[in-house]
């Protein structure tokens, strides 16, 4: 079977030989890891596997003791948060970092309001009305119903909580998004309103990496899965190729992973 992500443009973000050690515990030991465009890439592991210093890297929280950072074919370093973000990197936490006092326009723009660039940021009017729109034009794009932008997000649903969120990615021109166990706490139909949005993310061209331990939601929408253990990564698998048992062998190390991955 040919792989669907074998062409020859480089992926838009890979990382090689990724090392990092917290004293003397080696988190990740040499890692590698890459998501192309259009490509929803799930990472998975046990607690400790080392996801979470992986994305803290991609994202610029933590930096590499060594190994290379690519973005679309170009070495990169991730110093900073904001040198992540600069280059179209978003990172969607747990928390999803909303101000729940302020409204869903407030949130899609935080730190980012528009308004004359000429006039200093504490004396700018903003330009709500245009927000607004911008706004609307976003979420709606994304067939995410809210009962207003207006509302606060406090009183949001959870799953429409994670929507306001992506939108925000979205907004500020994200090409990477890190969405880090999305669907946790959440009901059924809730579930299903994220994972319709990650398929929209992947549809418009962006990567998407998902960092989840509910093999169900990762089988319903990732295209290939990264298993980490160890702080080592023992396999990536095309998911069609693949069941949650296989996944499972490599996450707890069982005797019975497939001869073959990638």
């Amino acid at each position: 079977m040919e792989d669907r992500f074998s062409d020859r443009r480089p992926p838009r973000l890979a990382l090689s030989d990724i090392q990092k050690r917290f004293g003397s515990v080696v988190a990740l030991a040499g890692v590698d890891f890459e998501v192309e465009a259009g490509e929803v890439m799930a990472l998975v592991g046990d607690n400790g596997a080392g996801k979470s210093t992986l994305t803290k890297i991609i994202s610029g929280a933590y930096q590499a003791d060594s190994g290379s950072i690519f973005f679309e074919g170009r070495p990169v370093h991730l110093g900073s948060p904001e040198l992540a973000s600069e280059l179209g990197i978003a990172a969607v936490y747990q928390d999803l970092a909303l101000c729940d006092n302020l409204d869903v326009v407030a949130n899609l723009f935080l730190g980012r309001e528009r308004g004359p660039q000429r006039v200093p940021v504490a004396f700018r009017p903003l330009a709500e009305e245009a927000m607004e729109s911008e706004a609307k034009q976003v979420l709606s794009g994304l067939a995410i119903k809210l009962p207003s932008l207006r509302v606060p997000v406090a009183i949001l649903s959870g799953g429409q909580r994670q929507a306001v969120a992506v939108g925000r990615a979205l907004l500020w021109g994200s090409k990477v998004v890190l969405l880090d166990e999305p669907t946790a706490a959440l009901g059924v139909e809730q579930t299903a309103l994220v994972l319709r949005l990650v398929r929209q993310l992947r549809d418009r061209g962006l990567a998407v990496v998902l960092i989840s331990h509910n093999l169900a939601d990762v089988f319903k929408v990732a295209d290939r899965i990264t298993v980490l253990r160890l702080g080592l990564r023992v396999a990536t698998f095309v998911r069609s190729e693949v069941g949650p048992r296989d996944v499972v062998a490599a996450i707890t190390g069982g005797s019975d992973l497939p001869e073959a991955f990638v």
